[in-house]
């Protein structure tokens, strides 16, 4: 099995993503892939990723009041008439209802890979589920996991998280796996930080971001290794948990 990795969403070419059968898994670890696994695990009945604000506001016309949620950020900054994404924030609202969920990087960048054959999407909360998921997958695969990034830059955070779920496949793997130079760097960054999983996110930019605003309980909760072992899978535009992998939740 080939394990590629994009180290910025600006990196998904969508034509090539519908090539060749590959698997796709996005990251978005501050904060959308981890506020999506996280609404999922907390029973949200969908999560729809858009592109934009605009976009977000004319897909929630389609829904009756109640039934969904709108979330987005624009650059980090809140959007009028929107809830803020933060997993924290969301938890206790979303169950039984549609997010409709806008960012400045993960939603774009699962937009941008939906031609694949099938689009995980994980973060540090569900990734050793997700390695369980993508292992079931014929030995001939390949596998493209992203990072999402910042604005065209390399995020610190989402190559610790796809080096968690390298790791994660090397670990319960049987047999090796072919790991692009890019992959292995994850890989090695995640193996020498295992236990600090904390302290290099708030090391980030975007972490630092976070912790400028006071936002320590949302680095803390993207932090947690695990905590919401779903498989949540993109499919006709929507994200939801994989039936096939479910696992059983308290």
């Amino acid at each position: 099995m080939k394990v590629h990795l994009l180290l910025k969403k600006e990196e998904i070419h969508s034509e090539k993503m519908a090539e060749n059968n590959k698997i796709a898994v996005v990251l978005d670890v501050l904060l959308a892939t981890t506020t999506i696994v996280s609404a999922l695990y907390q029973r949200a009945k969908d999560v729809i990723p858009v592109k934009d604000h605009k976009e977000a506001r004319e897909l929630s016309k389609m829904f009756q009041k109640g039934d969904y949620l709108l979330a987005g950020e624009l650059h980090a900054k809140p959007i009028d008439g929107f809830l803020y994404p933060s997993p924290l924030l969301l938890s206790g609202q979303v169950q039984g209802k549609t997010l409709i969920l806008s960012t400045t990087n993960g939603t774009v960048a699962l937009r941008k890979t939906a031609g694949a054959q099938k689009v995980y999407i994980s973060s540090l909360l569900n990734n050793t589920a997700t390695a369980k998921a993508l292992l079931h997958h014929n030995s001939s695969s390949t596998i493209v996991i992203i990072c999402s990034g910042n604005s065209g830059e390399t995020s610190l955070e989402d190559v610790y998280g796809a080096g968690h779920l390298i790791t994660a496949l090397v670990e319960l793997g049987g047999e090796p796996l072919q790991l692009s130079d890019a992959a292995q760097t994850a890989y090695y960054l995640y193996k020498g930080n295992r236990q600090n999983a904390y302290q290099v996110l708030q090391s980030s930019y975007v972490g630092n971001l976070f912790a400028s605003h006071g936002l320590f309980d949302d680095l803390d909760f993207a932090s947690a290794v695990d905590a919401a072992p779903v498989v949540a899978v993109l499919k006709d535009g929507k994200a939801t948990i994989e039936q096939e992998h479910a696992q059983q939740q308290s």
